[in-house]
Formats: C-alpha cells, sequence, structure tokens
C-alpha cells in the first residue's frame, strides 16, 4: 500500500499517513509556464496498492485536474489497484437537472475520473446519495457522523438538554442519523430559496425552546442558509445554537458572516484544507477526519469490511 496527495490538502494527507505509519509517496505535481499540470511519480509503484488524496475543492477545476492527471500516470506507471481519496467531492451540488437545458456535471465528473483509470473510489458525506450510482466503479462513501458525535459528547456534559436540527428536509435522514448516535430529539427548518446564495427561514419544525440546538449539515459555503437557521432556532426559544458541518467550503465573505452571527461556534471537518481566515475566526473550530479516512484505506487495502466502521 501507498499513499499520494495532490496539493488541495496536504495538511490531511500527512495526518493520514501519519495514523497509517506509512509516508506520502514522492511524486511532483506542478504546473509549466502556461499553468498546464505535469505529474511525475519518482518511486516504483509496479504491482502497488496506490491511494491518491484530494479533495476537488477550490480551485475545482485545477484540482480535479491534478486528481485525472495523476491517476493517469500511476495507471500507465502499471499500479495494481489505483483508489481515488477525495474527501470532498466537487460538483455534487449539480447531482440534477435544475431546469431545461443544464449538465448534470455531478455524473460527468464522476465519468472523467472513472475514464481517467481509477478502480475504486473513497468520498465523505456526498451531497446526494444517488452520486454513489453515478459511479461505474466500486465507491465507498464515509460518514463524518461518527467524528461529529464524539465531538458533541465530549463538548457537552447535559446531553438530554441537546437538539440536532436539520437545516433542510432534504437534509433529515444526515441529522436524524446523528441524533441517533447521541441520544437527542430531531427538529427541521423549513425554508425557501429565492435565489442561488440566498434563503428566506420560514419555520421551524419541533420545540426547540431552551434546547442546545446542533445544526447538522453536509456543506456550508455563502453561510446565509446557516446563519439564517440559527437566527431562527434562537427567535424560537433555542438557548444555544451550534452548526456542525462537514464540508467547509466557506466562499466569498462566509468566513466574516459566521463570525458575526448568532451561532455559538460553528464546527468543520478538514476535508478542505482549512484557509488562515477559518483558522483564525473565534467562533469556527475543526475536528479531522484523518483517523476515520485512514481506518478506511486500511480496510480497503486489506479486503476487510468498511461499511461496518457505522454500525
Amino acid at each position: 500500500m501507498k499513499l499520494f496527495a495532490g496539493n488541495s490538502n496536504r495538511v490531511l494527507a500527512e495526518a493520514v499517513a501519519r495514523y497509517l505509519n506509512i509516508p506520502i509517496g514522492k511524486a511532483t505535481v506542478r504546473r509549466f509556464a502556461d499553468q498546464e499540470i505535469f505529474v511525475e511519480i519518482q518511486e516504483n509503484v509496479r504491482g502497488e496498492d496506490v491511494f491518491i488524496l484530494q479533495s476537488t475543492s477550490f480551485p475545482t477545476n485545477d484540482h480535479l485536474m491534478e486528481l485525472m492527471i495523476m491517476i493517469d500516470a500511476f495507471m500507465r506507471s502499471s499500479a495494481r489497484r489505483i483508489t481515488a481519496v477525495i474527501p470532498y467531492f466537487g460538483y455534487a451540488r449539480q447531482d440534477r437537472r435544475a431546469s431545461g437545458r443544464t449538465p448534470i456535471s455531478a455524473k460527468l465528473v464522476a465519468n472523467m475520473i472513472t475514464r481517467a483509470g481509477v478502480n475504486r473510489v473513497l468520498t465523505l458525506d456526498l451531497h446526494a446519495g444517488q452520486i454513489q450510482g453515478f459511479f461505474d466503479i466500486p465507491t465507498d462513501n464515509l460518514f463524518s457522523v461518527p467524528v461529529m458525535a464524539r465531538d458533541v459528547k465530549a463538548k457537552y456534559k447535559q446531553l438530554s438538554n441537546i437538539m440536532v436540527v436539520s437545516p433542510d428536509v432534504g437534509g433529515v435522514v444526515r441529522a436524524r442519523a446523528l441524533a441517533k448516535r447521541v441520544d437527542a430529539q430531531l427538529a427541521i427548518v423549513d425554508k425557501r430559496r429565492e435565489r442561488p446564495g440566498e434563503s428566506e427561514v420560514m419555520n421551524v419544525i419541533g420545540d426547540v425552546t431552551g434546547k442546545d440546538c446542533l445544526l447538522f449539515d453536509d456543506i456550508v459555503d455563502s453561510g446565509g442558509t446557516l446563519c439564517n437557521a440559527g437566527d431562527a432556532l434562537l427567535e424560537k426559544g433555542a438557548s444555544s445554537v451550534t452548526a456542525y458541518i462537514t464540508h467547509g467550503v466557506l466562499s466569498g465573505g462566509a468566513v466574516a458572516r459566521i463570525s458575526g452571527s448568532k451561532l455559538q461556534e460553528l464546527v468543520i471537518t478538514d476535508s478542505i484544507q482549512p484557509t488562515q481566515a477559518v483558522l483564525d475566526a473565534p467562533n469556527i473550530r475543526v475536528v479531522s477526519i484523518a483517523d476515520l479516512i485512514g481506518e478506511a484505506i486500511s480496510r480497503t487495502a486489506s479486503e476487510e469490511s468498511v461499511s461496518s466502521l457505522f454500525d
């Protein structure tokens, strides 16, 4: 087994390597003067079980091309098996046709990665479960719930006062999984999105009076939906609102918006390498998924069950 990494999330790759007690493989991933990507594998991988860790986060297209070119390089170097470890799968929000004459970009990206020559994919908290079926190769979708639940139990001494909240109807299954882990009740924020990047919180389904509410979702981007949901919960009598979000995209002015919000804390994972602004924010905290990713890689390499991680 050998672990390699692109440029998207070197910090996470190093943490995963420490968990596995192996070094990150030697490879050059750089750009020519015209910004074309060049990859050179600097050690023998013939017959090896190769894992490439690369989130397709901002800049999404650059990191996606890096991944596919790395896959091609390993395929042409006679690696026995190539697994793409994609903690954050970009384009996942384009999983269906939202209107006429639009693409299903998540399916296209899955096709591109597959055709590049990868044998298996490991990813985390896909935005839509059906994306797992967009790949025509074995694909394991990991869940951040165990990591988040462990953090909740360490932070809150009175679990009986916790209520897990889904920020929209579509995230109920995800929120229910966390609620089950921490033995908490479930509430839902019903919202209506008027235009991309904006949302209007309409109603809270469930009695949150006096509760420590935990908003749980897969992606925080602009932060508008999250802040509006937090405001709605506080207006309904919640004692506090903390958000647990797997993928901290945090584009544009999101960090400033979160910092100035009424959220007690935003907890994200390192599926996307956090910027310095994120690390400096007073109410944003990062928890690591390195052990989860590392264990999934270890089990994949030894042909053990990955799904049992979430039993």
